[in-house]
C-alpha cells in the first residue's frame, strides 16, 4: 500500500512508519460499556441477530469512533459467526456468553458446511459484508477499518467445548488423542476463515486482526500445529490476493513464544495482552516491528492518576518503534466512558521521541 498524505495514523505504523503521533483504538471499543450501544440492545432480539442487523451492527461500529475520536473503527461482529455460518448451532446467553452443541471426535462437523459459505443464498455472512460496505461508506478517510475472525484453534475451543472453558480438556483430548480428525476440523475452519475475511476485504476493510485468544493454552508442540501453521497458511492466501492489507497477529498468552509467532506467520504486527513484560518485548521483537498494546484493561476501572502513569509506561516502552496504542483485552463491560475518554486524552498528548 503506498502512503500519501490521506493514509491515517493506524495504516502508517501498521505499515512500518513511526509517526509522532501515537495512535489508539481499543478491542471492543463498541459495547456494553456505552449507553448508546446498551440502547440499541435492549430494541433488538438475540446478539447474533445484532451481528446480522447491518443497519444497527455499522451504528454500533461507528459509535465509539464518533464518542472518542479513535483511529480506527474494528467491525461489530463475533468471532462465532463462522460455526454458525457453518450450520453449528450457536446461541449467546446473558450471564453465560456463548453456548453451542458440542461437535465431538466422532462427529467433527456438517459434511456440507463449507457449501454453506460458497452459496450466498445459504451464507449468513453476507450480512456483515453489508455491514462492513456501510461502515466504509460513512467513515473518514483517516479512520482505518479493520475486519477480523478468530483464529482456527480459538474458534474451534468454543466449537469442541460448547462454551468458554477454563481447562480446555476436551479439545486438548481431541487435539492429542484424535490428531487426525482435529487436524480436519482446523483445515475447514482455515479455510472457512480464509473466505470469511477475503469477503471482509472485498467489503471495504484496510486492516485485518486475527484473534488467537486461546492460544496460551497450548504446550509448543500444540502451539505450532494449531497455531502457528493455520495462521502462515491465512496469512500466505489473503496477501496472495491482497498484498497491501496489514494483518495484526493476536496470540493472546503466547509469551516467549511471541518472536517465534511473527518470524513464522509472516504477520504484519503483533498485538500483545497484558501479561506480557514491556521491557522484555522492547528488546526481543524488533524495533523495525510494528507493535500493538497492551494496556491492562482494569486500570480502566481505576482513578485517574493510575491510568496516566500505566499508559505513559506502555507509551514510553514503545516510543522508539512503529507503535499502535491498545489494551491487552478488550474493555470491560463495567468501564466509565469517562475513562476512556481521559485514556484518548493522555495518548493524545504524548509525543514519540
Amino acid at each position: 500500500m503506498k502512503i500519501d498524505a490521506n493514509t491515517g495514523l493506524v495504516l502508517r505504523n501498521l505499515l512500518g512508519e513511526q509517526t509522532s503521533s501515537v495512535p489508539i483504538w481499543l478491542m471492543r471499543q463498541a459495547g456494553r460499556y456505552l449507553p448508546e450501544y446498551r440502547k440499541i440492545r435492549r430494541s433488538t432480539g438475540s446478539f447474533l441477530d445484532l451481528c446480522y442487523s447491518p443497519k444497527l451492527a455499522a451504528e454500533i461500529t461507528l459509535q465509539p469512533v464518533r464518542r472518542f475520536g479513535f483511529d480506527a473503527a474494528i467491525l461489530f461482529s463475533d468471532i462465532l459467526v463462522i460455526p454458525d455460518a457453518l450450520g453449528q448451532r450457536v446461541s449467546f446467553e446473558e450471564g453465560l456468553g456463548p453456548i453451542l452443541d458440542p461437535l465431538t471426535p466422532q462427529e467433527p462437523i456438517l459434511p456440507d458446511a463449507m457449501d454453506r459459505l460458497k452459496n450466498s443464498s445459504q451464507n449468513k455472512l453476507e450480512a456483515v459484508y453489508e455491514t462492513i460496505k456501510r461502515v466504509a461508506a460513512s467513515k473518514k478517510n483517516d479512520c482505518a477499518l479493520i475486519g477480523f475472525a478468530g483464529g482456527p484453534w480459538t474458534v474451534a475451543t468454543y466449537m469442541v467445548e460448547g462454551r468458554s472453558s477454563r481447562d480446555f480438556q476436551n479439545i486438548r483430548r481431541w487435539a492429542t488423542s484424535h490428531a487426525t480428525s482435529f487436524e480436519v476440523l482446523v483445515d475447514i475452519l482455515t479455510d472457512a476463515t480464509i473466505t470469511h475475511l477475503d469477503a471482509q476485504i472485498d467489503a471495504g476493510v484496510e486492516v485485518l486482526q486475527l484473534f488467537e485468544s486461546h492460544a496460551g493454552v497450548l504446550d509448543c508442540f500444540g502451539f505450532n500445529q494449531w497455531v502457528i501453521k493455520p495462521t502462515r497458511r491465512i496469512v500466505e492466501q489473503i496477501k496472495r490476493k491482497n498484498p497491501h492489507i496489514p494483518i495484526i497477529g493476536f496470540p493472546r498468552g503466547a509469551g516467549a513464544q511471541i518472536p517465534y509467532y511473527i518470524s513464522e506467520t509472516k504477520v504484519d504486527a503483533v498485538s500483545l495482552d497484558q501479561s506480557v513484560p514491556l521491557n522484555w518485548a522492547s528488546t526481543e521483537i524488533s524495533k523495525s516491528f510494528p507493535v500493538q498494546g497492551n494496556l491492562d484493561p482494569i486500570y480502566l476501572l481505576g482513578g485517574s492518576e493510575s491510568l496516566h502513569v500505566h499508559v505513559n509506561r506502555v507509551l514510553s516502552a514503545f516510543s522508539d518503534r512503529p507503535f499502535v496504542f491498545n489494551l491487552g483485552h478488550g474493555v470491560n463491560k463495567e468501564t466509565d466512558p469517562k475513562s476512556v475518554e481521559r485514556l484518548v486524552e493522555i495518548v493524545r498528548n504524548y509525543e514519540q521521541r
